[in-house]
């Protein structure tokens, strides 16, 4: 069995990273299963350089030890946990949905989209306008997935039987967006599918991505979904979860005011308990 890690360089690891990686440890522990380490900066206007740096420090200071791309091979220059380097991967996944009919390109602004419908959960629902316009297949335009009505069910380890349906949820799945940055949508899906997770651990903010993730998976060829666990979130308020920018949970500030990885592992830890 096989999980991973996969903070996004767009900050510093917070408590809830900290949270995340000691349920991801913990569960392979448990299953005797390998932790992957994936950087995941598909996005390259916010990622940095900086960040990741930051990030791969924080993890060896608390101790937490990829068993797939250990923080060294990072360091050393390109690979393949992170997916800046994994752009042919995406290339060509995208390839498999194009020959198979099913990826189109969408003209749609942020501005055009934001007056359309949206779901129950104030997600904006694409409406398909350019599904039909032919546009070309270049960098001057996203791409989206045709994503037809019907439901996919799985049930969460963490919170029991689920069912969502993706083109009621968001519509078509934007791939790639005008900028030519892959989306977490598809890099994570194509990244899940390639490198043998089969057991997806993360925070419940993300469980509504998890339906269209599995319906992309299929299309893209994977028989077998992983499984998933998306558990609680440490929030900052009722209705505030951490940010990246938060000084009182960074890591990188916690350990500048003296505080130890123990410490560190042991705020995680208490703020967990409160969540159960």
């Amino acid at each position: 069995m096989r999980t991973r890690f996969a903070p996004a360089p767009t900050g510093h690891l917070h408590l809830g990273h900290v949270l995340n990686a000691e349920i991801v440890w913990g569960a392979a522990r448990l299953l005797n299963a390998a932790v992957l380490l994936r950087i995941e900066d598909h996005d390259r206007t916010r990622s940095r350089k900086t960040f990741e740096t930051s990030i791969l420090d924080d993890l060896d200071w608390l101790g937490f030890r990829p068993d797939i791309f250990p923080t060294s091979t990072f360091r050393s220059g390109r690979c393949e946990g992170r997916q800046s380097d994994r752009a042919a991967h995406y290339e060509a996944a995208a390839g498999r949905l194009r020959a198979s009919g099913l990826l189109y390109a969408c003209g749609c602004s942020r501005k055009d989209l934001s007056g359309g419908p949206r779901s129950t959960g104030g997600e904006i629902v694409y409406s398909g306008a350019c599904r039909d316009r032919k546009l070309p297949l270049d960098g001057a335009v996203g791409w989206r997935v045709r994503i037809e009505p019907g439901r996919e069910r799985f049930d969460d380890l963490c919170l029991g039987r689920q069912t969502q349906d993706p083109a009621g949820q968001c519509g078509d799945v934007l791939v790639r967006d005008r900028l030519g940055n892959w989306t977490y949508q598809f890099a994570v899906t194509v990244d899940d599918w390639l490198q043998d997770v089969d057991l997806v651990i993360r925070g419940a903010d993300l469980l509504e991505s998890t339906g269209r993730q599995i319906r992309l998976a299929r299309l893209l060829g994977r028989a077998e979904p992983p499984r998933f666990l998306h558990h609680p979130l440490i929030m900052k308020s009722a209705k505030q979860k951490l940010s990246k920018s938060d000084g009182d949970t960074g890591i990188r500030d916690l350990r500048a005011r003296g505080t130890t990885p123990e410490q560190v592992l042991a705020m995680a830890r208490t703020a967990a308990s409160r969540l159960i």
